[in-house]
Parts: structure tokens; C-alpha cells; sequence
């Protein structure tokens, strides 16, 4: 039966990712539903938190760029990458990497990938090399960023350890980064010179790639836009600033004892006050907040959460015992396999926040050390693998020199090497900080 169950729920993960968009989260409701009615497994509660801070993260970010906060960011980026063109493999995944850490969503990039490949084009750089990097620095940003949904999720699992938002940032932050750059430096080689490519050549002779120039965006109100950027890196700052020092949170009388203000609400409250004041301050209409692309990705990962976060919990409570006694003594002994588990299923859920959610409760209950799994944290990275996301579409697209490619093997493309690269160099980085950070605690 538990192998049925398990069965059912990977099935649901796969038709969900065929089906795209709230795919996930409705194929993972149709599993509770048959967790709940075949196998007759109660199902737990929906992971209400974790889908509110996201929506109050996302829901300030939309009002950032409604404002055109994020056009005057594309702006910042375009003027340093155009300033040093020479140097756009480097520059390209630290800029985009910066974007996704103060946005708190990967989707955020796609605004400055036209403008890398440009970039790479005009100064017959190998587009390949700064774009495959910098679609993978986006990704791993997540896992670093103080607003994204993973994070939220996962310091949210890890509460009940005596353990901070800053604790996890201070490993998760220098680990991912540092991986992103080593992927950058091993990009610098990636495939033959632009000159000397044949899918180049062949669309030079055929006149197939135009020198038009990329248009960013024109800031009606360049005051509202930088007024807009900065009132959220102040929100950004206060999570981590609260996160991390406990008692700078309010207390409040509860049933005789003083309770502080958990880190849920917390978020909420400051990212829906911060999309309050960018409206109220800058004269936005709420309105026009969602209709930009950061407002309806976000809450794809909203319902993706719900679904699959859903299912995971109630096949967990159902088998956990079983679990638990099979394979906790192989986790025990060879810990590294909950990593690969990570980065497999994250292939599967092309979600950070939903890995986190639907995997993670399992290594806690199999009693894997909460410092073990921040350094494993940059795993849940590993959707780059099948090149079909939307922000790894976009880079080929966006590529008219066609080095940005899927090879002829599907998994042989142009962002497998760096993924793979950032993402193992950020867990060894992890495993090493965790060491030195919290020595006392090993």
C-alpha cells in the first residue's frame, strides 16, 4: 500500500509539471483527494503560512514594479553590463543573481536576459557563456534571498530549533554566491568562440540575425521608481533585521505568559504594509500591480505550494512511521543521498518552495541534523536539468546567435555544466561553513 500511495503521489507530480502553471497545485489537491478518499489517510492542514508570506512578498514586489522599480533596476543593470562589456560573463549572473535576492523571485531576470545577449553579441562574446550563467545565478539566488518562498518555507520547518532567518542566510548567502561565481569563471571557456561557430555562421550567411538594438523600458516617473526600490530594500532589510535578533519583535500577553510575534506574521505584515506604502507614496493604482509578470508568477507558486505541499504532508503523517523505520539508518550513514533526494525532486516539482515543503519534513523526521540540511538547502536548485522553465526558454530565445541551445541529447545543453557546477560548489561551500559557523553545535 505505501508503495501505491507513493505511486499515486509522484504521478500527481508529473502530470502537474506536464500540465504547467497551477498544474502542480491542482494535481497535488487531486492526490489528497485520493489519499483521502481510497487509502483513507486524514489529510493535515494546508500550509496556510507559507502561501501568505509568499502572497505578501509577491504582492509588494508587483507594486515595486508597478511603480517601475524594476525597469529602473533593468536600467542600473544595462548601464553596468554596457559600461564593461568585456567582462558580461562576470557581470551577467551577478547582476541577475542581485535581482532575484532583493526580489525574492527568479522570474525577475527575464527583463535583463535580452540585454545580456546583446551585450555578448555586439562584443562578440559567446552568448552562451554569460546567458547559461546567468539563468542558473537566478536560481540559486533563491535559496539565498531573505523573501524568496524556499527561504520562507524553509526557516518555517526549522523553528522549532533555536535557529534564526540569519543563521541560514549567513551559510546560504556566501555558499550560493560563491558557487554562482565558480560556475561564472568555468563558463569564460563554455564552447567555440562566437566566430568560429557553425550555427552562428550559418545565420550570418542566411541574414538571419539582425543588429537591432534591445529597447528597456522607458520610467515615466523616475523619482516613483528609485522612491519604489528603495522602500522595499528597507522591508527586505527589516525581515532580516527582525529574523534575526528575536527580541526587536513585539510581545504580546497570552494566556498569562508573553508570547513574540512568530516570523509568519511578521512577513506578512511587513511586505503588505510595504505594497501599502509603494501604492499610497508613489500613487500607484493596485490595479495595474498585477497585471505585471512578477504578480500572476507568483501565485502560480501560491497554489503549486498548496497542492503539492498538501499531498506530501498528509502522505507523510499517513506513513510516517514506515518511512522512518526503513530508511533511517541508510540516511543516518550516508546523509549526501538526502541532497541528491532534494535536487532529484526538484527536478520533478520545478519549484524550490514546493521541494522544500514536500521533502524537507521528511529528513527532519528521519533525524537529520537542521545545519546538515541548511548546507543541502542549495539542492532544491536542480530544475535547470530538463531544460524546459520558463526563464531557460527565454535565454534560447532571447539568443539570436543560436549558442544558447538544447543539444541533440536534450540533457547535453547549455546550462547543465554551470547548474550542476554552482549548485555542487554551493553545498561543499555550505557543508564548510556550517563547520566553522556553528562549531559549538557539531
Amino acid at each position: 500500500m505505501l508503495i501505491l500511495q507513493l505511486l499515486i503521489v509522484l504521478g500527481a507530480i508529473v502530470l502537474g509539471a506536464r500540465l504547467g502553471g497551477i498544474g502542480l497545485g491542482i494535481t497535488g489537491g487531486l492526490g489528497v483527494a485520493i489519499l483521502a478518499f481510497v487509502f483513507g489517510i486524514q489529510p493535515t492542514t494546508p500550509p496556510i503560512d507559507v502561501m501568505l508570506m509568499i502572497a505578501a512578498v509577491v504582492t509588494a514586489a508587483s507594486c515595486m514594479q508597478a511603480a517601475g522599480g524594476l525597469e529602473y533596476m533593468v536600467k542600473l543593470a544595462e548601464r553596468i553590463l554596457r559600461k564593461h562589456p568585456e567582462h558580461v560573463t562576470i557581470l551577467s549572473p551577478i547582476v541577475t543573481y542581485l535581482f532575484t535576492f532583493i526580489a525574492g523571485t527568479g522570474h525577475i531576470a527575464y527583463s535583463v536576459l535580452p540585454v545580456i545577449a546583446e551585450v555578448a553579441r555586439e562584443t562578440k562574446i559567446r552568448p552562451e557563456r554569460p546567458l547559461g550563467i546567468a539563468v542558473i545565478a537566478s536560481q540559486q539566488a533563491i535559496t539565498a534571498s531573505p523573501i524568496s518562498a524556499a527561504t520562507v518555507a524553509f526557516l518555517g520547518l526549522l523553528s522549532g530549533f533555536n535557529l534564526t532567518l540569519f543563521d541560514i542566510l549567513k551559510v546560504s548567502v556566501p555558499a550560493t554566491f560563491i558557487g554562482v561565481m565558480v560556475g561564472a569563471f568555468c563558463s569564460l571557456r563554455t564552447g567555440k568562440e562566437l566566430a568560429d561557430d557553425p550555427e552562428y555562421q550559418r545565420r550570418v550567411r542566411e541574414g538571419i540575425i539582425e543588429n537591432s538594438s534591445v529597447q528597456t523600458c522607458h520610467i515615466q516617473d523616475m523619482g516613483k521608481a528609485r522612491l519604489s526600490v528603495g522602500i522595499f530594500l528597507l522591508a527586505t532589510l527589516l525581515i532580516v533585521l527582525f529574523g534575526s535578533i528575536e527580541t526587536l519583535r513585539p510581545s504580546f500577553l497570552y494566556q498569562g505568559e508573553y508570547v513574540t510575534l512568530n516570523m509568519p506574521a511578521l512577513i506578512e505584515i511587513i511586505m503588505l504594509s510595504t505594497a501599502a506604502i509603494i501604492l499610497l507614496v508613489c500613487r500607484i493604482d493596485g490595479i495595474k500591480a498585477v497585471q505585471g509578470n512578477i504578480f500572476p508568477a507568483g501565485m502560480q507558486a501560491v497554489i503549486a505550494i498548496f497542492g503539492i505541499a498538501w499531498m506530501g504532508d498528509t502522505f507523510l503523517s499517513g506513513n510516517m512511521e514506515r518511512l522512518t523505520s526503513g530508511i533511517s539508518e541508510i540516511i543516518q550513514s550516508m546523509p549526501w543521498l538526502f541532497g541528491l533526494a532534494l535536487f532529484v525532486m526538484s527536478i520533478l516539482l520545478y519549484s524550490q518552495a514546493a521541494t522544500v515543503r514536500a521533502v524537507v519534513p521528511l529528513g527532519i523526521a528521519l533525524g537529520i541534523s537542521p545545519l546538515l540540511l541548511i548546507a543541502l538547502f542549495p539542492a532544491v536548485n536542480g530544475y535547470f536539468f530538463i531544460p524546459n522553465y520558463p526563464t531557460v526558454v527565454a535565454a534560447i530565445n532571447f539568443d539570436s546567435t543560436g549558442s544558447t541551445r538544447i543539444g541533440k541529447y536534450i540533457l547535453n545543453h547549455s546550462f547543465m555544466l554551470p547548474g550542476l557546477i554552482s549548485t555542487a560548489v554551493a553545498i561543499v561551500v555550505g557543508l564548510l561553513l556550517t563547520q566553522l559557523l556553528f562549531k559549538s553545535l557539531y
